[in-house]
């Protein structure tokens, strides 16, 4: 099959063919900022200071969005003098090889250090608060902070840990993460991290392919009213890991754990004894130093290690902090997270921007459902994160948090994870707060940022993300690799921007790497979502486009089917598959609906009835699924993603990659030979 040529340099939407595109006008948005939030803006400040300085003739922000993707070097400097980055050396040097993609150079010239400006602020004001499932527990201020993150810095530097060697962690979402975190990066030591919810497979598949030095790792963690261990599978995690010189165990479920039976291990607060705070000797590195290393879900295959630079990762969190978030110092940041999710790395970034970070660890659900929202009111949340299924299971659980809580402070609520429909804007804006800006967002590990972002001076459209993200060239290309408006298809960036993976670990060549972004149009990278933008700039993502289904060579997004089908009282959460058929000659697929209820129900002839109805009135005909099968569980990630390529992986009966990444992986068991589906 010959791969759909790209266009020569496709810059912008004007280049874009809207067939049959929706119109704009007419459409009202669900919510608006006032004026005076508009002018104090930060994105308002930035915005006149470029219009100001290059003479732009149209302040919109559309051309003013356009501007950044059409002139990167100049934006991100801009970017970088605005935010204020803390440097030893910028350089005068931008961009080098800003056509090539893989291959472009940011700042080639500058020298700098990650944690240093995640500690810029350094007073007695709250760096961390930390709640579990018990409520609070504890808040770290950044002048204790830096003291603790300077006398881990030591300790590591004993141990002969220098740049580029890597740190590894099995934690939860606790201040003791933050605190190694900056330890690690402000010696140039790689950070990498995971739930402790992984068994041990689970973490072996990750950290044995990148060698860490050290290990820290929690002695438990708490999840729905329960306490899990995890030392008694770290000696046989550390089997796996010949390279490590010391594990350090944080207490968290006990006061002093025992590790007497695991070599090279050592509580973290004998480990810190010896060492008295003093100034941090913060490693002054390229742009390019590796700062993390993130990991793909591992659900086909061994998880991909994607290494993300120090002043990539630092530029795009203080672009999104200080403009698409608009967090100013002393605001409080949460984002509902674990540690083996992007948004962990996200979250702690606030720092950045002078925030408090607020953390959370263990289920979202305790005290009926209200914990989060009771800790939003008690520590005066600024911005709320959380993913389009937590909103989801709100509304079906029945909960009204406008009715029994303030939310004074809460100005963002964020969303990600998946896409979020538009009767969930319906809910927040009823049952949750009425003045406030959701911003559903969309971007991933890969690129440890959004291309489809918050907007603080933008509208609210009822299921769309408001605008692509500044500095990001972002498109919605046809199959024919041509951009278009108004019609579904794959979401590509265009240029390079500083955030994009610096590679994968031990890719020599970079053939995965290259593989994984940018096969399917040549010097584009896709993203592999599928969606929409829209003739007002907003977008629209309507799942994966590898999970998208191809009945009668009609694709359709997945998220369009799960709107319809999780509207539904009854149904509690759903998975669409496409399963080869007919099975003798499988050149075409037909759609498989599988449907978790809610407790107490039975998929009857009426209910099948009425939920292919709404999707038949609601879509198209050739949405309807042609099988609908109840099953008591769907398999989903550790971090609550639902798994569509593996159960179409075990429907269809071909090898499923590694189960240990799955939070339930006895759950594909359920898919496996089903009768109805051998007709």
């Amino acid at each position: 099959m010959t791969k759909p040529k790209a266009p020569a340099k496709a810059k912008a939407p004007a280049n874009a063919k809207p067939r049959a595109a929706k119109k704009a006008a007419g459409v009202a948005p669900v919510w608006s900022p006032s004026a005076q939030a508009v002018e104090s803006a930060q994105m308002t400040q930035f915005q006149r200071q470029i219009v100001r300085k290059y003479h732009l003739e149209k302040p919109g922000y559309a051309d003013f969005y356009q501007w950044t993707v059409d002139h990167p070097g100049e934006f991100w400097s801009e970017v970088w003098d605005f935010c204020g980055v803390i440097a030893s050396k910028k350089g005068s040097t931008v961009l080098v090889d800003g056509d090539k993609m893989p291959g472009a150079k940011w700042f080639p010239d500058a020298r700098l250090n990650f944690a240093e400006n995640l500690l810029r602020r350094g007073d007695q004001g709250d760096a961390f608060v930390f709640w579990d499932e018990r409520g609070f527990q504890r808040r770290v201020s950044y002048s204790n902070l830096t003291s603790d993150v300077s006398r881990a810095a030591q300790a590591m530097a004993q141990l002969g840990l220098r740049p580029g060697d890597r740190a590894a962690a099995i934690i939860p979402n606790m201040p003791e993460t933050g605190m190694l975190a900056l330890a690690a990066l402000s010696n140039g030591i790689v950070w990498s991290s995971c739930s402790p919810d992984f068994g041990t497979s689970g973490v072996l598949d990750r950290f044995g392919q990148i060698e860490p030095k050290i290990l820290f790792v929690a002695d438990g963690y708490r999840y729905g009213g329960r306490d899990f261990d995890v030392l008694d599978r770290v000696a046989e995690i550390a089997e796996g890991l010949p390279t490590l010189r010391k594990i350090v165990v944080v207490p968290n479920l006990h006061a002093r754990p025992d590790v007497s039976h695991i070599p090279k291990a050592v509580l973290l607060d004998e480990w810190l004894r010896k060492f008295s705070p003093k100034e941090i000797e913060y490693a002054q590195l390229p742009f390019e130093h590796p700062a993390y290393i993130l990991f793909s879900s591992g659900t086909t295959g061994v998880p991909k290690c994607i290494v993300h630079g120090v002043g990539g990762a630092l530029l795009q969190s203080l672009k999104m902090y200080k403009l698409q978030f608009d967090v100013r110092p002393g605001d409080r940041m949460f984002y509902y997270c674990t540690t083996n999710w992007v948004m962990w790395n996200l979250l702690f970034h606030g720092l950045c921007a002078e925030a408090t970070v607020m953390l959370y660890d263990g289920s979202p659900f305790e005290r009926g459902g209200q914990i989060l929202f009771d800790y939003a009111d008690e520590e005066r949340f600024s911005h709320f994160g959380t993913s389009a299924k937590f909103i989801d299971s709100l509304e079906k659980r029945g909960l009204a948090p406008i009715e029994t809580h303030k939310l004074a402070q809460v100005r963002m609520i964020i969303s990600t994870g998946s896409p979020l429909v538009a009767e969930s804007y319906d809910y927040v804006y009823s049952k949750v707060k009425k003045d406030v800006c959701l911003s559903s967002i969309s971007g991933g590990t890969d690129i440890m940022a959004a291309f489809a972002d918050a907007n603080p001076i933008l509208p609210v459209y009822r299921g769309e993300l408001q605008c692509r993200s500044l500095g990001m060239a972002v498109q919605v290309f046809n199959e024919a690799g041509e951009p278009v408006i108004g019609q579904k298809g794959e979401l590509v960036c265009t240029k390079p921007v500083p955030s994009m993976p610096l590679g994968f670990w031990n890719d020599k060549g970079g053939e995965k790497y290259r593989s994984a972004y940018y096969d399917k149009f040549p010097d584009v990278w896709t993203h592999g979502d599928w969606c929409e933008l829209t003739e007002r700039g907003t977008m629209i993502i309507y799942g994966r486009s590898d999970a998208t289904l191809n009945p009668g060579g009609v694709r359709i997004g997945t998220a369009e089917i799960y709107r319809q089908v999780e509207k539904i009282d009854e149904v509690e959460e759903s998975v669409a598959i496409g399963q080869l058929w007919p099975p003798d000659n499988p050149t075409d697929t037909r759609v498989i609906l599988f449907v978790r209820l809610r407790p107490g129900f039975t998929l009857n002839a009426s209910l099948l009835e009425r939920i292919e109805k709404r999707i038949r009135d609601n879509t198209t005909p050739r949405h309807v699924p042609a099988k609908i099968i109840q099953v008591p569980d769907i398999p989903r990630t550790k971090n609550g993603k639902v798994v569509e390529l593996t159960v179409k992986a075990v429907v269809n009966g071909m090898p499923v990659g590694n189960t240990d990444a799955l939070a339930n992986p006895e759950a594909l068991d359920l898919f496996r030979n089903i009768p109805a589906l051998a007709a």
